[in-house]
């Protein structure tokens, strides 16, 4: 089962004594934050629980799975996420 977004705003809302408005307004401006950041090449990290970085993917020759035809995959962007030690420790339990 996953947390979705209104599941996810309800439960910032009711821990932090926000309503789900200012919980979600509070939501939607860590994504733009992330976003920006990340577009500019800049690597975010939020200590104990995860760190977000742009990472540079090389050019490649790969295969298209229907016809086994090589392709040229062009070099291009990805982003990387790290777990902090906080989100490690619950999730070894």
């Amino acid at each position: 089962m996953s947390v979705n977004r209104t599941e996810l705003v309800a439960a910032v809302a009711e821990r932090s004594s926000l309503t789900k408005s200012q919980a979600d307004a509070a939501l939607s401006a860590l994504q733009e934050v992330l976003v920006d950041s990340l577009s500019k090449g800049e690597p975010v990290k939020v200590t104990g629980l995860l760190s977000v970085e742009r990472v540079e993917r090389a050019a490649r020759t790969g295969r298209n799975p229907r016809t086994g035809e090589e392709i040229q995959i062009p070099a291009g962007y990805g982003v990387k996420i790290s777990a902090g030690s906080a989100l490690k420790k619950a999730v070894a339990k």
